[in-house]
């Protein structure tokens, strides 16, 4: 059983994260599923575009704590989504966190409805959005970026707008995205595969530079004992023993 969903309109077709059950996590087999499907994307030339969704409340709740992908493998798949030579588009109705921050700021534009929430949660479990940092810093604000990775807090769909992570937002994200998506339909396969190529070369600089370094320090931390009481903490609903009570 896939763990993504498929549709075809017109040209675009859409990728749905289809693991409602576990909030969208990246578990090792979701993480290979959407792959394998971002390749049957890239190979079909009847695609123009591809529109990445979710069923559920939540886009994606990042890192699957009890199943996660191995660091390499998130790192390949946030730099297969940046590389696809076809436009890459989120589309958000729910909730977003930790890695799924990583997914969204790969791809190349992101709309959500104005409900949507988002998190950098990584501080609060004992490690840090290492991987994730290779899209996210790039095109995102930085000092934004200082306050919401060191705290963990919650934004909203309009503040995501204002630091870059998101290209739009509105009560119908379908209504938003619709003269994005009438855009990538009118234009040339050519001309969006080498924009596109533009667009990205910064990213893609940050990835050869970083990547490396940056895989091997989420290894380091998701085994430490921090991490361990962190992770554990969260899958039993409790604090973590490092949080100070107000007195």
């Amino acid at each position: 059983m896939t763990l993504v969903g498929r549709t075809r309109d017109r040209g675009v077709e859409t990728l749905s994260l289809d693991s409602p059950d576990t909030r969208n996590a990246l578990s090792a087999a979701l993480v290979t599923d959407l792959a394998d499907a971002l390749a049957d994307c890239g190979k079909d030339g009847d695609v123009r575009a591809v529109v990445l969704t979710h069923t559920g409340n939540t886009f994606c709740a990042g890192a699957d704590l009890r199943d996660p992908p191995a660091p390499d493998a998130l790192v390949a798949l946030l730099r297969q989504i940046v590389e696809l030579h076809k436009p890459v588009v989120a589309r958000i109705t729910g909730h977003v966190r930790a890695g799924g921050l990583g997914l969204l700021a790969a791809c190349d534009m992101a709309a959500a409805t104005r409900q949507a929430t988002f998190a950098f949660t990584e501080v609060r479990i004992g490690v840090a959005p290492a991987v994730i940092s290779l899209p996210v810093l790039p095109r995102t604000d930085p000092r934004a970026l200082a306050r919401y990775f060191l705290t963990g807090e919650r934004f909203t769909a309009p503040e995501a707008v204002r630091i870059g992570l998101l290209t739009a937002e509105g009560e119908d994200v379908d209504a938003t995205l619709e003269p994005v998506l009438d855009g990538l339909r009118r234009a040339s396969p050519q001309g969006l595969a080498e924009t596109k190529a533009l667009l990205t070369a910064r990213v893609l600089e940050a990835f050869d530079r970083d990547a490396a370094d940056l895989t091997a320090l989420s290894a380091r931390l998701f085994s430490t004992p921090q991490a361990r009481e962190g992770m554990t903490a969260f899958l039993e609903r409790r604090d973590p023993v490092w949080v100070l009570r107000a007195q």
